[in-house]
């Protein structure tokens, strides 16, 4: 996913293929239990300590957590993507049964001005740049994807540096993204000078359909080393190993992006086809510490699906 590229003064651009259309593109898709690490089954590390908890506990209607969260809102020229990203309610809101919800809707109340023209669409993006950021750990979030030729849910990392070294110095880690059009299958993919753009490096993995129902996506993150995990199953790590002599930029903090776009270079316009509102249901979002990279899940998780703690 690309950072946007105007109406935000904080960090410079450049434009770029998206980062989710180089997972498509040259990355090496692996199936579930595929990419250079078998799957294991998460389990809870007592030695772990949070250090973001986001369970988007609140009224129905309510706004998210301003303290924890802000708003990006724009275009993305740089993408091509369709929608005007807004602030407020309107596209981002907590349903009241611990959920947040960005709803993408075919509109334009506020007669917004896309790259292309007037907007079709609004839908919300989220950030915590300037309030929360980590170095290494266990990022998780629990979620259900919306569906459809056009929509593009991603849950994703930027480098905190980005205003000084620019991207794709700053380094993106790409936790789970999903094109409707692909409806069994997400994508997690790394990206650095050297290796940005359509030579991102990340890996696909295939499952269930991801809009039926809640899956949780997370990925690891020690110093030599990342990991990416669907409910638990890892498919992917990577490594300096894998960046073929360039520089591993994944040592310094990053914050966190959640974002519903429509259309784009890589999961191409919404068609007939395509119904809305489509919605991005978020359930939870928990950052923590880990020791070596082991899956830490949250025991909040395990109770919100009404099971056990492994």
């Amino acid at each position: 996913m690309l950072p946007q590229p105007v109406r935000r003064s904080n960090r410079a651009r450049k434009l770029r293929v998206p980062a989710c259309l180089a997972v498509v593109v040259v990355v090496a898709v692996a199936t579930a239990g595929g990419g250079s690490a078998a799957a294991s089954p998460a389990r809870l590390l007592p030695s772990a300590q949070a250090t973001f908890t986001e369970d988007f506990d609140g009224p129905a209607g309510s706004g998210v957590d301003l303290s924890k969260w802000h708003f990006e809102t724009g275009d993305n020229a740089n993408n091509h993507e369709r929608e005007w990203y807004t602030s407020g309610t309107d596209n981002a809101a907590l349903d009241g049964q611990g959920n947040l919800v960005i709803t993408a809707k075919k509109e334009n109340p506020g007669n917004y001005n896309c790259w292309y023209g007037p907007c079709a669409y609004t839908s919300a993006r989220l950030s915590t740049a300037g309030q929360f950021t980590q170095a290494y750990g266990h990022f998780e979030a629990r979620m259900k994807i919306p569906r459809g030729q056009g929509m593009w849910p991603a849950f994703w990392l930027l480098g905190d540096n980005i205003g000084d070294v620019g991207w794709p110095g700053s380094g993106e880690v790409d936790i789970m993204e999903n094109v409707g059009n692909e409806p069994n299958t997400v994508h997690g993919t790394i990206h650095g000078p050297g290796y940005s753009g359509a030579n991102g490096i990340g890996a696909a993995y295939n499952g269930p359909t991801f809009a039926d129902d809640f899956h949780t996506y997370a990925v690891d993150w020690a110093p030599d080393s990342i990991s990416w995990s669907v409910d638990g199953n890892v498919y992917e790590t990577r490594t300096p190993a894998d960046v073929n002599g360039n520089q591993w930029v994944f040592d310094h903090p990053f914050y966190i992006i959640l974002n519903l776009a429509v259309g784009g270079d890589w999961p191409g316009d919404p068609n007939d086809s395509t119904s809305f509102p489509q919605q991005l249901v978020v359930d939870y979002m928990h950052v923590t510490t880990s020791d070596g990279g082991s899956l830490a899940v949250s025991a909040s998780h395990a109770r919100k699906a009404g099971t056990s703690t492994p």
